[in-house]
């Protein structure tokens, strides 16, 4: 079996996709610098699939570890999750975004040229499309009037491996453009753990109806959309995941240079996204609109034909799953992977592993 290399495998949309890579037989090695994850991750992974990947601690502009790695051990593929990915933080430090994502990367494509490792899958962003016109945006849909530098970095990183694959057609190399990734493993051993206030709804849903924030704040209310809040495309990580699986399959049967949208097709604004944690939750989410957010845009939502037609994918797990699994792994988890633990019923994790095999 294939042995892959997950950059910021302890991650959120990393560990998940680990979870799918080691219960379909592949073995991992995570390259994780832990600044914005945890190393208990490890030991979740564990728990969930029966099997450990290898963990090497390192920030990838290291390049004395990483190409140590690639030197000693056979890699067949890598998935690039590594970087920095708040919008609005990366506002507030663009510096740092194009340093660490950009950096990184190079520092990656340099060892794997080295070391004769030609396969990858890169975790990129529906942020290239910017405000995009048209609706449901599909890989075609125009470029490079990014709103933030975020994702300018997911876009100037697109171009590299564009540019690696122009020059050298060994290279094969698919782009996976997320839209809004939410929701947890149903287990709720792994889910979306932010160091400080969170950037992204979910995981301030569920602190605030945890009790953790006073209260949401629901950033816009005027915009052109039918209850003026923002409409974004969320997909549950678990779906994503399974994209991954899917884009790695796509290399050995088709190599080259692709591009797949991975959405569910269908728009949610953040005020539905909040009447459906409370309803199906029965948990009350204090909330308040406030200014917009420097950055965001009104309406973002996938054209996914292409990956159901060309992959074999497509979301299976609607908004009540995402907003239920994310709920799960806030209750065990209530201070993240750093806190004190809740009790796991251990029973029932063994169940829900189990339904998933």
């Amino acid at each position: 079996m294939k042995t892959i290399l997950v950059t910021g495998g302890a991650g959120y949309i990393g560990s998940h996709t680990c979870v799918r890579l080691l219960e379909s037989g592949y073995d991992v090695i995570i390259m994780d610098s832990l600044a914005n994850s945890h190393s208990l991750v490890m030991d979740r992974l564990a728990a969930i699939t029966g099997r450990e990947p290898l963990f090497v601690e390192t920030d990838l502009r290291d390049t004395e570890i990483l190409n140590g790695v690639f030197a000693h051990i056979p890699i067949d593929a890598v998935i690039h999750f590594c970087g920095l990915k708040a919008v609005g933080e990366s506002v507030a430090r663009p510096l740092d975004y194009y340093e660490v994502n950009v950096g990184s990367t190079l520092a990656l494509c340099r060892a794997m040229q080295e070391h004769g490792v030609r396969d990858l899958v890169f975790s990129s962003s529906a942020t290239v499309y910017g405000a995009a016109e048209e609706m449901p945006i599909p890989e075609t849909a125009p470029l490079g009037e990014v709103t933030n530098p975020y994702g300018r970095t997911k876009l100037m990183i697109e171009q590299i491996f564009s540019d690696l694959h122009a020059s050298s057609p060994d290279w094969n190399l698919v782009m996976l453009r997320y839209f809004n990734p939410v929701g947890a493993h149903p287990c709720g051993l792994i889910g979306e753990d932010p160091l400080d206030t969170p950037n992204n709804l979910f995981p301030y849903i569920t602190q605030v109806a945890a009790g953790r924030l006073p209260e949401l704040s629901v950033y816009g209310g005027d915009y052109p959309t039918p209850d003026g809040t923002g409409v974004r495309d969320y997909i549950h990580v678990m779906d994503l995941a399974e994209g991954h699986l899917r884009a790695l399959e796509h290399l050995d049967a088709k190599p080259g240079f692709d591009v797949f949208n991975l959405g569910t097709g269908r728009g949610c604004s953040v005020l539905e996204a909040v009447r459906t944690f409370e309803a199906v939750n029965g948990v009350p989410v204090p909330h308040r609109i406030t200014a917009r957010r420097p950055g965001d845009v009104a309406v973002c939502y996938a054209d996914a034909g292409k990956a159901r037609q060309v992959l074999g994918w497509e979301a299976r797990l609607g908004i009540e799953d995402m907003v239920r699994d994310a709920w799960n792994w806030q209750c065990g988890n209530p201070n993240g992977y750093r806190g004190v633990m809740v009790p796991m019923d251990w029973r029932k994790v063994e169940m829900e592993v189990e339904q998933r095999r």
